[in-house]
């Protein structure tokens, strides 16, 4: 089960989400004007966006793919638009309503079920492959492994996350993110040394079945994120 510290930041993240910040990432997540500082992320966060979908086969019809904190809804389009019945889940009432109403009329949005809850709801069901982009940096590393070794623990065929990448940039980033007003802060990301992440998930019991297959860092400006995909042994 997940532990305390991972119940209480969902709080955190469902308040930041959901209420402080919902103007400031509905404009980075559209194709409205930002700043210099938010261009860098969004710029990155589509790169990382591509990647997690390279990472999946272009055909999924017949496959049922969960995008795992999906925010604003365009990976799970994405996979919709190959064929995929995909589930869509966020913390965040508003976000999940934002997803709906631009997905409304774009191919493929009928084969997408959008959800507000946790994504480890085991009522969820079973998936082929399992996304969850920039949705578990904010957890420590062992929270973050109990994430993991839930979802692997309902997935067949693959399973990709991100994470934060403990580097001397990001610690920067967030000396100079402490400069901002308060109520533009994210809750904390929690930075996880790579080898440290993996050799963590090598030695998971849960996660006995599972092997590390594909890595890849994504830098851009302000948004530094680390993807990993895992399949079964």
């Amino acid at each position: 089960m997940p532990s305390l510290t991972y119940e209480a930041r969902r709080g955190q993240l469902l308040t930041y989400f959901d209420r402080t910040a919902v103007e400031a990432w509905t404009r980075l997540t559209s194709d409205a004007p930002v700043g210099r500082i938010r261009a860098t992320v969004r710029a990155g966060r589509d790169r990382m966006r591509a990647t997690l979908l390279d990472w999946l086969p272009n055909d999924l019809r017949g496959r049922r793919v969960l995008d795992a904190g999906c925010g604003t809804g365009a990976l799970a389009l994405a996979a919709a638009g190959r064929g995929a019945e995909v589930v869509a889940i966020d913390l965040s009432p508003t976000l999940i309503e934002l997803a709906r109403e631009r997905s409304a009329e774009q191919p493929g949005a009928g084969r997408i079920e959008f959800l507000t809850g946790d994504l480890l709801d085991p009522a969820l069901g079973r998936f082929d492959h399992v996304v969850a982009m920039d949705s578990l940096i904010h957890y420590r590393a062992d929270d973050m492994v109990q994430v993991v070794a839930g979802l692997a623990a309902r997935t067949t065929r693959s399973l990709a996350f991100t994470f934060a990448p403990r580097t001397p940039a990001l610690t920067l980033m967030h000396a100079v993110g402490r400069l901002f007003p308060r109520g533009d802060r994210a809750p904390a990301i929690e930075p996880v040394g790579e080898g440290a992440l993996l050799k963590r998930l090598a030695k998971a019991p849960a996660l006995a079945g599972w092997r590390s297959c594909q890595s890849q860092r994504i830098t851009s400006g302000f948004y530094l994120s680390h993807a990993v995909a895992l399949l079964p042994r």
